[in-house]
């Protein structure tokens, strides 16, 4: 039987401001993404949404993005891999503290937003993430974009990777997302979501937005947790993998899913 993980971006409320459906979603997921505060998420939200992924038996990882709560982490910003090097080390320091707190283990990290596209395309900043992550714990996973300069940085750096795909955004000739601000970006459509899911990991092949079929390696699948149709999103997935005899877990998950 074939296996994929199916990851969420997650922990994303901040103080009396909740979005998603966090506890529900996990239910369908294998992996969460917990936001580490710079671009959503507190605190208070990062050792909930741990307590809740400890419960259902969730693998954990972190989530961290530019210092942009106005922006939601997707606004582009001009700075120095030192700068992208220190920024991921504090938040994914601060994840693996709480989750360390709660009688977990932290399995993954995974950049957020404007971070992950612009380490797609700058080796620097990719190397700069998986240098922070190595110095760490270098038995952390690397999720990064499917067939970008972060899956070469994390080999390079002697992490394990995890080539990520989204069934819920359009693709470029290059392998990229499409920039949500043009048309086509976002595939809202739920079965059009799952059929693009199933393809990726079956087939290896994804559909550009103008149409053209490119390759692509779907190790982890990607559902934002703040796409007000995310929970109709994981069920429709779950319900075509199973049909189709897909299981969904994490990578290592008897290792690192849960309880320490």
């Amino acid at each position: 039987m074939i296996s994929v993980d199916l990851n969420c971006d997650m922990g994303e409320s901040f103080g009396p401001w909740q979005m998603g459906n966090d506890s529900k979603l996990m239910d369908f997921v294998s992996s969460i993404n917990v936001a580490c505060g710079f671009h959503a998420g507190d605190p208070t939200t990062m050792r909930r949404t741990v307590e809740t992924a400890v419960a259902k038996g969730v693998s954990i990882g972190a989530h961290p993005g530019f210092p942009d709560l106005q922006g939601f982490g997707r606004r582009n910003m001009t700075v120095s891999p030192q700068e992208v090097f220190d920024i991921v080390l504090y938040q994914v320091a601060a994840l693996k503290g709480v989750c360390e707190a709660s009688g977990a283990k932290l399995h993954h990290v995974k950049p957020h937003g404007a971070l992950y596209n612009q380490a797609a395309k700058d080796g620097e900043l990719a190397e700069a993430i998986a240098k922070a992550i190595t110095s760490l714990d270098n038995r952390l996973i690397f999720y990064g974009l499917s067939g970008s300069l972060m899956i070469s940085a994390a080999n390079h750096a002697g992490l394990r990777s995890a080539s990520e795909v989204f069934a819920d955004r359009s693709y470029a000739l290059d392998g990229s997302l499409t920039p949500r601000g043009e048309i086509g970006a976002i595939i809202s459509n739920v079965e059009a979501a799952a059929a693009q899911a199933l393809r990726m990991v079956r087939e290896g092949r994804a559909i550009t937005a103008g149409g053209e079929t490119i390759s692509i390696i779907a190790e982890t699948i990607c559902i934002h947790g703040d796409n007000k149709n995310a929970l109709d999103f994981a069920t429709a997935i779950r319900r075509v993998f199973d049909r189709n005899d897909i299981a969904i877990q994490s990578s290592q998950h008897s290792d690192t899913a849960g309880k320490l």
